[in-house]
């Protein structure tokens, strides 16, 4: 049996403009968020979707429901999918945080995999996390092709999972908004076909 993944991350949100991280915050898209899930629609409009998952936060939400509308397909929920919950970052720009936590950005930079936050999840309970909400995906839904929408992070923590590579590789596995990835699952097989993908997004502008 092969099951071929369409991991997606959300369009912008007005925090994602302002460079906010966002965690476990539920923001919404913005108006440009909104049209980056619509280019995300068109692009997969032909694919025949088997079932179509998302993070039970609303950016991620918002951009399903979009996709979905064609393929006449309900969202299913999963806050396994959610962002890593960066504690007290949240909420906080870049800037916020070069200024205010210096050491713990080099870390952030240099070695994702250590870092620590107040409050917050680390890289490793993220890929756990993750990885037991796909689990749960596939195990219901083991052929076919299934569209996951969910974050950043939690996509390149799933794609370190999913490929038997460290976390401290997944800036390797940087996503832009919007950007489409494609993993083929065939028994123990797992194929990257299509990474951080944003083609669809080029006549949106």
């Amino acid at each position: 049996m092969t099951v071929r993944l369409i991991l997606i991350r959300h369009g912008l949100t007005l925090w994602n403009h302002e460079l906010r991280y966002q965690g476990h915050t539920d923001t919404k898209l913005s108006s440009d968020g909104i049209r980056q899930a619509l280019a995300l629609r068109e692009r997969i409009r032909d694919e025949k979707l088997t079932a179509i998952f998302s993070s039970d936060l609303a950016r991620a939400v918002e951009t399903a429901k979009i996709i979905a509308a064609p393929h006449r397909l309900e969202v299913q929920i999963n806050p396994l999918l959610r962002e890593i919950n960066f504690g007290v970052w949240e909420g906080l720009t870049y800037q916020d945080i070069e200024r205010d936590y210096p050491e713990q950005l080099k870390i952030w930079r240099d070695a994702p995999h250590l870092l620590t936050v107040e409050r917050a999840e680390t890289f490793a309970e993220l890929k756990e996390r993750a990885l037991k909400g796909l689990q749960e995906i596939l195990s219901a839904y083991p052929t076919g092709n299934i569209a996951v929408v969910t974050h950043g992070g939690t996509i390149a923590a799933m794609l370190c999972g999913l490929l038997n590579e460290p976390l401290s590789n997944m800036w390797k596995y940087r996503q832009k908004n919007a950007a489409i990835n494609i993993v083929v699952i065939k028994g123990k097989e797992v194929a990257l076909e299509l990474m951080n993908d944003t083609s669809h997004l080029e006549e949106t502008g």
